[in-house]
């Protein structure tokens, strides 16, 4: 049918199946059997308005372009006939039952923290994305201590301070940005939504933050870039097996003006056990752009990050940041350190940052959680502080996370998670959260002195102090 057709709204009912769908989304009519099983939400949400008009709970989630920009041309049937329209069929759906209801995605005006997004998520997301996404190695204690370690953190409050003007821009290896925190990679996030990593970058662009791209992800470096060629991005190397492919990944990575550093990843030698992962059966469809990978399942079951991850070369060390040095001059960090030994090196090899780092417990449990190895830093070799950026990452879910991070001497900090799960709502959900949970609002009393975490007693860090 061409794009002219006029089709009667009797027509459209007709085509309510799973095997044969059509939703009306502002009046114009798209064939969205093949995509239902493949939906972020479910199919449940799709099924539930097949032959229908879907428009009000479709723009509610999502950009309008979007079902343009996802969908091939061949799936847009025609535009309804309105002069066919009845009271009937302009009647909402018969009330789901309660299983097909916990598969609909509120409006993001109800959501006003992480832990809305991440609950929704759970119930909304295919089981296979939320499996690889909330998954953490074996007992879980190094993911669960990441967040609750924060909730130990006392700040020490003064007041009678003019704190009426604050700013909350700054500087991460020498960007400019609106604010300490950054998007930290993240593997495959157009498992949940068709926008990917391509909605989190326009979303960091139009909020002033900086996102760095994972080597997994789900679009090319070069697409991921080219939404928002003006703002600048990190990138995030897993360094692989076979040199030259990183080596031709370096040379792309240079020759693209918005990516400003290269954060290297060294805690991931070998993937973690991630059960809840390997509990769930892999999409063999689901692949990696930059790296050819594809998911399978075999004996040991289908988690996405051992399946995946077999080309990441086990024999990097420290004296590969030579070679590194070689292939680029972009400012280098090494992401998952997790000892103030491993600080001092760092800072003596002349490296440009470090990102204390877990891997949001997904690899190793029992690793120290970042915020420890941030005080074990201030109590060994302070002076590293001033040596290099520190980042830090793992279970930050408030803006109070954030800040007293920066107070204990980290110069940013990075959040995963959180934003996975708010692109489970595209562009708008990830400008949401960032405006919901992290944005300062005007005037906010910041505290004067750095919180003390008990029963550990630093000397304060000068990086927040207010005058």
């Amino acid at each position: 049918m061409s794009r002219n057709t006029r089709i009667s709204v009797e027509e459209v009912s007709k085509h309510s199946t799973d095997q044969d769908c059509w939703l009306v989304i502002d009046n114009e009519i798209w064939d969205l059997t093949e995509f239902a099983p493949q939906h972020p939400g479910g199919a449940a949400i799709i099924l539930k308005y097949g032959g229908r008009d879907a428009t009000e709970p479709y723009n509610e989630i999502h950009a309008p372009s979007i079902i343009r920009d996802t969908l091939n041309p061949s799936k847009h049937i025609g535009s309804v006939d309105k002069s066919t329209i009845t009271p009937e069929w302009q009647r909402p759906p018969p009330q789901a039952t309660k299983q097909l209801q916990r598969h609909e995605k509120p409006p993001l005006y109800s959501i006003i923290n992480t832990f809305d997004f991440e609950t929704i998520a759970s119930e909304t997301a295919p089981a296979k994305t939320w499996a690889f996404y909330s998954s953490a190695a074996t007992d879980l204690i190094t993911r669960d201590l990441n967040r609750s370690l924060y909730n130990r953190i006392f700040f020490r409050p003064r007041v009678m301070r003019d704190v009426s003007q604050v700013d909350t821009t700054t500087t991460i290896l020498g960007q400019s940005v609106s604010s300490p925190f950054m998007v930290a990679p993240a593997a495959m996030v157009k498992l949940i939504h068709p926008e990917g990593e391509k909605g989190i970058a326009t979303a960091c662009a139009s909020k002033g933050i900086i996102q760095c791209i994972s080597t997994n992800s789900s679009f090319p470096l070069t697409e991921i870039c080219s939404e928002v060629p003006d703002h600048p991005f990190f990138f995030q190397l897993y360094v692989n097996k076979d040199r030259p492919k990183s080596e031709a990944l370096l040379q792309q990575i240079n020759s693209l003006p918005n990516v400003k550093a290269i954060f290297v990843t060294c805690d991931a030698a070998m993937a973690g056990k991630r059960e809840g992962d390997e509990r769930v059966k892999a999409d063999e469809s689901v692949g990696v752009a930059m790296t050819d990978s594809k998911a399978k399942n075999d004996k040991k079951g289908g988690s996405y990050g051992r399946l995946m991850g077999g080309y990441i070369d086990n024999k990097l060390n420290w004296n590969d940041i030579a070679w590194l040095r070689k292939n680029t001059k972009l400012p280098l960090v090494l992401k998952g350190i997790m000892t103030a030994a491993d600080a001092k090196l760092a800072a003596e090899y002349g490296l440009d940052g470090i990102l204390l780092s877990n891997h949001g417990g997904r690899n190793l449990d029992t690793s120290p959680p970042a915020i420890i190895t941030l005080l074990e830093i201030h109590k060994l070799f302070p002076e590293v502080l001033d040596q290099l950026e520190i980042f830090v990452d793992g279970g930050v879910r408030r803006g109070t996370d954030i800040l007293k991070a920066l107070c204990l001497g980290a110069k940013g900090v990075f959040l995963g998670r959180p934003f996975l799960f708010a692109a489970g709502y595209g562009q708008e959900g990830v400008e949401h959260l960032i405006d919901s949970t992290f944005t300062l609002p005007s005037p906010m009393p910041l505290t004067h002195n750095p919180p003390t975490p008990f029963p550990l007693s630093l000397k304060p860090h000068p990086q927040l102090k207010l005058k």
